[in-house]
């Protein structure tokens, strides 16, 4: 069983090789937006930014993290 803090993590390899950029820079993109709800940065990464759902999700649960 995974715990809620690492599940995400998973995908981030994968992340990595589909937007060909690394976590760090899409931490620096996320924060750079002026939205703070989850599902508004999430919706903003898949609109904005070509990212699907899942891994979106994964991206801002990582930065509300940090």
């Amino acid at each position: 069983m995974t715990t809620p803090s690492s599940g995400p993590r998973i995908s981030f390899p994968a992340i990595e090789k589909k937007y060909g950029k690394s976590i760090d820079e899409w931490m620096t993109i996320i924060s750079s937006s002026p939205l703070t709800k989850h599902s508004e940065l999430v919706n903003w990464l898949k609109t904005e930014h070509g990212v699907g759902h899942g891994h979106a999700t994964a991206l801002v649960h990582k930065q509300k993290e940090q």
